[in-house]
């Protein structure tokens, strides 16, 4: 079984989706986890455009801003450029315990299973992937064309993890943070990081009975 990590770089990219990512965020903060954490110009739109949030292209005042929306988590938030190629991400001599794309574009997706790396995200993809690391990819495109289907099986076949924002229902959810919450606990789960934000299958029949 593989440790809990202790760095993991989160990356926004510009599918629709970001309070998945945005709330992945506050629960690796939560965890006491080293966040590394890189978008996209079109993140920073899909911010704007579907939770109202100004998302700095600068990363000091982007990390500030974060850091102000989550106060007094115990984990380290670091904020890089997106072509800051000194950042530790862009290097296989030092990569992070594991990488989530979340939300992931389906260009994003594509770049990385070409093995394109013109962009920091995309290079810190492909850092992870040769390193043998945990790479989650959570692709939010409906429906999916056969050249989605070919690059995802590529990926997987890499060694990544294909999680698309599938919410389950057994659970009865109430709000649209419940569903949000279902999908983000199934990324905890794959990084092995411990949670609460649901009951797991059998736990709530086995609390009732």
């Amino acid at each position: 079984m593989n440790p809990v990590p202790e760095t993991v770089c989160l990356a926004f990219t510009g599918a629709s989706g970001l309070p998945y990512g945005l709330r992945l965020l506050e629960c690796l903060l939560g965890a006491g986890l080293r966040v590394q954490l890189l978008y996209s110009q079109a993140a920073q739109i899909v911010a704007r455009q579907e939770l109202e949030l100004e998302l700095p292209a600068r990363p000091a005042e982007a990390r500030a801003m974060l850091l102000a929306r989550y106060p007094d988590l115990p984990g380290c938030l670091e904020v890089y450029g997106r072509e800051e190629w000194f950042a530790p991400v862009a290097s296989g001599s030092n990569p992070p315990d594991a990488m989530v794309i979340c939300p992931c574009s389906m260009g994003s997706l594509a770049a990385i299973a070409q093995g394109l790396a013109d962009k920091l995200i995309e290079r810190a993809a492909d850092v992870v992937l040769k390193e043998g690391r945990k790479l989650v990819l959570v692709p939010r495109e409906t429906p999916f064309s056969a050249i989605h289907l070919e690059n995802m099986l590529r990926l997987n076949r890499a060694g990544a993890v294909i999680l698309p924002p599938s919410p389950g229902f057994y659970h009865h959810p109430r709000r649209v943070e419940d569903l949000v919450d279902f999908v983000v606990a199934r990324i905890l789960d794959q990084l092995r990081v411990p949670h609460t934000l649901m009951a797991r299958w059998g736990e709530a029949a086995a609390t009732e009975n």
